[in-house]
């Protein structure tokens, strides 16, 4: 026989004035605060900053301006403090918002990182390589080094993306590309980065076929600045060089009629009509060969750039890296000027 006992129940606390015992409530003050950021009207406010106004910025994000003006303002509520200073002409990020803005970037940049990683682990299971090159890159050295890369590694994909630094070297740091190649720094200009020299090439400045200034026995720096020009943007290392080779001569720097990151419209507009450009002279190479643009003489600069491959310093590199870098070395002009003591002078790593 099986005895079955019942369970005993505890008694509530009867004591007197105690009644029955219950859970104690958190007071208000023990809470904790809740965040009220999140990323959505944090880049509403990125936007707003950025061009200055509500409208603009409207525009820009696809919003109507009564909703975005609500988004700012109720982020300013919740945070209790002004974001923006409104006036006349626009609005005006306050002290807060700019360091709210700081973090939003950081923000970001881990989220491409993140999705950069995501992507890669998707394609796990294919060997892929991921480029960024520069445009004079594409015209030569980068293609021969793909067909090298064929004929080595025929398993391997490759997925390329075109510009200029101001868009590879972020894309090395987000790690959205696995290098870049193309023109680097004689120092280095990020600490996360490492560029490798590869060799040298001279910036030219450029014409049609048949230009004015072509025709001429005689030419100097002040007769260039008679002719509209198309370059890069300001900051990029050529366009820095061609305000030296101004600035020598005693003339202001060139303000261009044209400023553009392509260098196919750079070319084009140049062999149409009277416009100058200046750029490395790998990059004209097919164009001077079928006598469409030619590099003048009468006027030349002394500055070249460095060609190379740029990685980041802190991430273990894939293999294919290394397998670009070893075609690299096998498709290289022939007869390029070598820059290993150059580049170990800048803090570089040559490459052998």
């Amino acid at each position: 026989m099986v005895l079955m006992s019942k369970p005993v129940r505890p008694k509530p606390n009867t004591a007197p004035g105690l009644g029955t015992t219950r859970p104690r409530q958190a007071a208000a003050s023990d809470a904790m605060p809740v965040n009220p950021l999140d990323l959505r009207r944090l880049r509403h406010l990125r936007a707003v900053v950025a061009e200055g106004s509500l409208s603009a910025a409207a525009v820009t994000l696809g919003l109507s301006q009564p909703a975005l003006s609500a988004s700012i303002k109720s982020l300013e509520i919740d945070l209790a403090l002004p974001l923006l200073v409104r006036h006349r002409h626009g609005v005006q990020a306050t002290d807060c918002a700019d360091a709210l803005l700081e973090h939003v970037q950081a923000l970001d940049a881990e989220l491409d990182a993140a999705w950069s990683r995501v992507t890669r682990l998707r394609r796990q299971g294919s060997l892929a390589l991921r480029i960024g090159c520069g445009p004079s890159e594409a015209t030569r050295l980068l293609p021969l080094a793909l067909v090298h890369l064929r004929r080595t590694h025929p398993e391997l994909r490759v997925f390329v993306e075109y510009g200029l630094n101001e868009v590879l070297m972020p894309l090395v740091r987000r790690g959205e590309v696995d290098c870049a190649l193309s023109s680097i720094p004689r120092s280095t200009a990020h600490a996360d980065l490492q560029h490798e020299p590869l060799h040298s090439d001279q910036a030219v400045i450029v014409a049609r076929v048949g230009h004015p200034l072509t025709l001429q026995r005689s030419a100097s720096v002040k007769d260039l600045a008679r002719y509209p020009w198309v370059l890069a943007r300001r900051w990029e290392l050529e366009r820095k060089a061609l305000d030296d080779l101004f600035a020598q001569a005693g003339q202001p720097a060139i303000e261009a009629a044209v400023e553009t990151t392509s260098a196919i419209l750079m070319k084009a507009l140049v062999a149409h009509s009277d416009f100058l450009t200046f750029v490395p002279r790998e990059m004209i190479q097919f164009e001077e060969r079928a006598q469409v643009l030619q590099a003048l003489k009468l006027v030349s600069s002394s500055w070249d750039r460095l060609v190379g491959l740029t990685t980041h310093r802190e991430r273990e590199e894939p293999a294919p890296v290394a397998w670009l870098r070893d075609a690299l070395r096998a498709v290289k002009r022939p007869g390029a000027q070598r820059v290993a003591g150059r580049g170990a002078e800048a803090g570089l790593s040559p490459m052998a």
